[in-house]
């Protein structure tokens, strides 16, 4: 039986995902020693992907907001609408899909490859600066059904999980009917909306344990951070203060998989 790693990335206007996917492959292979697939629509031969799997370019618009800490921002297109396919493309028995911005720092997501669970997914999650709690991590929205990051998820080639993400092509393709349906505020296209609708479907809407959590923790900064530096196993990470605009204070974790959402400062360390 196969394992490996899946990662999606296609270049906007201002970001290099694909420079981002190398990091995160370099990464990979050094802590969980395990091959490396790219989805992308780019023409991409780099020697970091044990396979580039080309697809075809959307012509969906997806736009957001893109922060680079607390005082800048640029509105970019958001290239994020093709993991339903992941079970259709990938050359693995057992696929763990990643954003090409989580910075693995140990071998914890291999437990998963072991694990008797079909679908494994992280619905908790850490945020590294203390006095923050967003509330949009715990569900869709103020009223709605419990929130599953998209960032980083498990699966197996299984019936059930064939069923699973035609489910999240179908929500989609039809997501303005399923942003009113769930009372979605924000018109911005998100996999972790449609991974949370899909598992809330699938549990019966309830409930229940169709969704298992990934081993260890999922630890992240949101965009109005600043990761100032990697080495190693360290990530060094300035996540701002309360009540400060433009002010932060400085974090440092060793060892742990983090969420680094500040494309930017992620693109700083990369590039040197």
């Amino acid at each position: 039986m196969t394992n490996g790693v899946l990662l999606f990335a296609t270049n906007n206007e201002s970001i290099d995902y694909i420079k981002q996917a190398e990091y995160c492959a370099d990464r990979v292979k050094k802590y969980m020693g395990v091959p490396i697939a790219l989805v992308t629509n780019m023409d991409v031969t780099s020697e970091k992907f044990d396979h580039v799997i080309k697809i075809e370019k959307s012509t969906q618009r997806n736009l957001r907001r893109f922060y680079d800490g607390t005082l800048t921002h640029k509105q970019l297109s958001f290239k994020n609408l093709d993991r339903s396919i992941a079970y259709d493309v990938t050359p693995f028995d057992q696929t763990i899909v990643m954003d090409t911005d989580y910075i693995i720092s140990n071998n914890i997501l291999c437990n998963a490859y072991d694990s008797a669970h079909d679908f494994m997914i992280y619905k908790n999650a850490v945020d590294l600066c203390e006095w923050r709690h967003l509330d949009e991590f715990d569900y869709i929205n103020t009223t709605g059904i419990d929130f599953y990051w998209a960032t980083v998820f498990y699966f197996k080639k299984t019936k059930t999980n064939k069923c699973l993400f035609n489910l999240i092509t179908h929500i989609k393709e039809n997501y303005e009917y399923y942003r009113g349906l769930y009372q979605i505020t924000s018109p911005l296209y998100r996999n972790d909306f449609s991974f949370s609708i899909a598992i809330h479907m699938l549990n019966g809407f309830s409930n229940r344990d169709f969704a298992v959590e990934m081993p260890g923790k999922m630890y992240y900064t949101i965009d109005r951070d600043e990761c100032i530096d990697i080495k190693e196993n360290k990530i060094n990470v300035l996540v701002q203060k309360q009540n400060r605009l433009g002010e932060y204070n400085a974090v440092s974790v060793n060892g742990l998989n983090v969420h680094i959402m500040n494309k930017f400062s992620l693109e700083r360390i990369i590039n040197g």
